[in-house]
C-alpha cells in the first residue's frame, strides 16, 4: 500500500514542483529514498532505454491507479516508427491484455491506419496514461502529470515524423489546451518540433459514424505532413 505522504510527493514531483521537507521529515523518508534508488527507475525515465523504460512503467507507483490496475499498458508497435499514435487511457480490455486500442475501437483504428498505408506493426501506439482509470473515467490532471515523462521518453526514443492525437484527452494534454476536438482538428499543430494532427477517438466514431468523413480528412492531413517531414 502506498503511504499518503509518498503519494503526495510523487504527484508534486511529477508536476515539476519542488518538495521541501522539515529536517525530521527528511530523516523519516531517507530509508524510503534509499530503497527507491535500488528500483528500475533510479535514473528516471528521461535517459532510459526501451527495456529500462518498460521496467519503470511496470513497477510504477506514482499514483493511486497502481492499486486498481491489472496490467500497465506500455505501448505497442515499431519503436523506430515514422508515425506515433497517442490515445487517452486504457479501458477494461486494454487493462486485461496490457495492450492499447483493442476491442472494437482498436479494430476501427487498425482500419483507419490501413486506409493511409499504415498498420499497427508499422506505427507506435501509446496513451497519455499507462494504467486504466476506474470505470473508464477521464484521467485526472495529477495522473496525467505522473505519466507525462514516460510518454515524453517514448516520443524521444521513437523520434516520429508525425504524431496523431486521438481524442480530446490526448489532444488537450499534448497541446496544453482546453479546446474541444472539433476546434483543434483540421489544422497542423506542433509538439516539440514534430507535426501533430488531432482527430476523433475511434470509440467516438463508433457512436457517431457521421464524423468518419472528418476523421478521414484528418488522416489525409497527417499523411501529407508526414511526407513533407520525410516519412
Amino acid at each position: 500500500m502506498i503511504h499518503p505522504e509518498q503519494q503526495r510527493r510523487a504527484y508534486l514531483q511529477a508536476m515539476g514542483i519542488d518538495v521541501w521537507l522539515p529536517r525530521d521529515a527528511a530523516d523519516d523518508v531517507l530509508s524510503e529514498d534509499a530503497q527507491a534508488d535500488a528500483s528500475p527507475e533510479r535514473g528516471g525515465p528521461h535517459s532510459a532505454s526501451w527495456d529500462e523504460l518498460r521496467a519503470c512503467v511496470a513497477d510504477c507507483r506514482r499514483c493511486a491507479l497502481a492499486e486498481s490496475r491489472t496490467n500497465t499498458v506500455f505501448g505497442v508497435g515499431n519503436t523506430d516508427a515514422d508515425w506515433m499514435i497517442i490515445g487517452e487511457a486504457p479501458g477494461a480490455e486494454e487493462d486485461r491484455q496490457g495492450e492499447p486500442f483493442v476491442g472494437r475501437a482498436g479494430k476501427l483504428l487498425d482500419q483507419m491506419l490501413l486506409a493511409i498505408g499504415q498498420s499497427r506493426d508499422r506505427v507506435f501506439i501509446a496513451n497519455i496514461l499507462k494504467c486504466r482509470p476506474p470505470n473508464n473515467r477521464d484521467p485526472q490532471p495529477d495522473e496525467a502529470a505522473a505519466c507525462r515523462d514516460y510518454l515524453e521518453r517514448q516520443i524521444a526514443l521513437v523520434q516520429p515524423r508525425i504524431v496523431l492525437a486521438v481524442g480530446r484527452i490526448a489532444a488537450q494534454n499534448l497541446l496544453g489546451s482546453d479546446e474541444p476536438v472539433g476546434r483543434m482538428r483540421g489544422r497542423a499543430h506542433e509538439l516539440d518540433g514534430i507535426p501533430l494532427v488531432v482527430t476523433y477517438h475511434p470509440a467516438y466514431l463508433l457512436r457517431s459514424p457521421s464524423q468518419k468523413r472528418k476523421a478521414w480528412s484528418d488522416l489525409c492531413l497527417a499523411r501529407r505532413l508526414a511526407m513533407e517531414n520525410g516519412a
